[in-house]
């Protein structure tokens, strides 16, 4: 037998959830399919991680999101989280990734797929994609970059105390990824392209990263690219000149791009200069009647246009077009 619902969300990140929960507030059935657990995005920020928003902007759902500092920390969101599922008791398919989504002229048949190989298949009038932000790591496309030691994810730094790592980035991630393992007793030596950091990194976090590097207690490689990897040693490609660096650990913190492979079998339409899906931004409505984008897979390659800040709205707005008294794709 078929499952049917009014709209098939694929994504339970934050995003995703919100737009469930907008979709109950409507009236509207929906069930939630991830190929992971909720929030897995959050699951792969660093342990110890504080997020550069407040609880408050993180929220979801007319749920307050109360922590007893100012910003909260990747355990509080997780808890957060799994309280606002519970809540409202939205249907997610956690471990259940959808592989395909077909139209069938009255709507979508979802295909899905258990972790026990169990095929399923789902009805919905409509479709969001809410795949989150990692999707597929940025690559650099040198040799090496494959090897064990080589990493697109940082977690925490305590498997690198007393070891060679370099952290290739400029921005919040490597910076947080450096410090973290500055402190945990790692030799860290950051290697990016540009002449600095990047400009946006997070006020509280600048002045430590500012002073460990002026006291060359975290060394810096700036306007430098990384040529190869070896399994102890990064070459790099240097205003000076060709130079080896000891690395025992790589962290390759230089982002992500979403996954629009659901979208490319729909047959949106994708800029392909921007990998910005085609999309009414009042509706989140793509090319495609009846199929919906939310959150940072919005924004194409630059995934640091959306965030949940700004992305928790999307559930509503699509909400809204979908009771608005017309039938999808009029």
């Amino acid at each position: 037998m078929m499952t049917r619902t009014d709209v098939a969300i694929v994504g339970a990140g934050p995003c995703g959830l919100a737009a469930a929960i907008a979709m109950k507030k409507a009236g509207l059935d929906a069930i939630v399919f991830d190929r992971s657990c909720i929030v897995s995005g959050i699951t792969l920020y660093p342990t110890y991680m504080t997020f550069f928003s407040t609880a408050e902007r993180l929220a979801i759902g007319d749920i307050p999101f109360v922590v007893p500092t100012e910003k909260p920390t990747r355990r509080d969101a997780l808890a957060y989280y799994r309280a606002v599922t519970a809540h409202y008791d939205l249907a997610v398919r956690q471990y259940e990734p959808v592989d395909a989504i077909v139209p069938d002229g009255e709507g979508f048949i979802v295909r899905s797929v258990t972790t026990a190989g169990e095929s399923h298949e789902t009805h919905a009038d409509a479709v969001v994609i809410a795949t989150g932000y990692f999707g597929h790591p940025n690559r650099l496309g040198v040799p090496g970059e494959d090897l064990p030691h080589v990493s697109h994810l940082y977690k925490e730094g305590h498997y690198a105390f007393r070891r060679n790592v370099v952290v290739v980035g400029g921005g919040n991630s490597a910076v947080d990824a450096a410090l973290d393992l500055y402190h945990a007793g790692a030799r860290v030596t950051i290697v990016h392209f540009g002449p600095s950091l990047d400009r946006n990194i997070k006020a509280w976090v600048l002045p430590d990263i500012t002073n460990r590097i002026a006291e060359e207690s975290i060394a810096a490689r700036w306007e430098s690219r990384v040529r190869s990897i070896e399994p102890t040693a990064l070459v790099l490609d240097t205003p000076a000149g060709v130079e080896r660096v000891a690395a025992d650990h790589v962290f390759l913190m230089i982002g992500y791009m979403p996954n629009a492979e659901l979208l490319y079998q729909l047959d949106v339409r994708i800029a392909p200069d921007t990998g910005i899906p085609e999309h009414d931004p009042s509706t989140m409505e793509t090319s495609v009647p009846g199929v919906f984008i939310a959150g940072v897979i919005a924004s194409g390659y630059d995934a640091n246009k959306t965030f949940i800040e700004n992305g928790r709205n999307h559930g509503e707005l699509i909400a809204r077009r979908l009771v608005a008294g017309e039938r999808v794709g009029q």
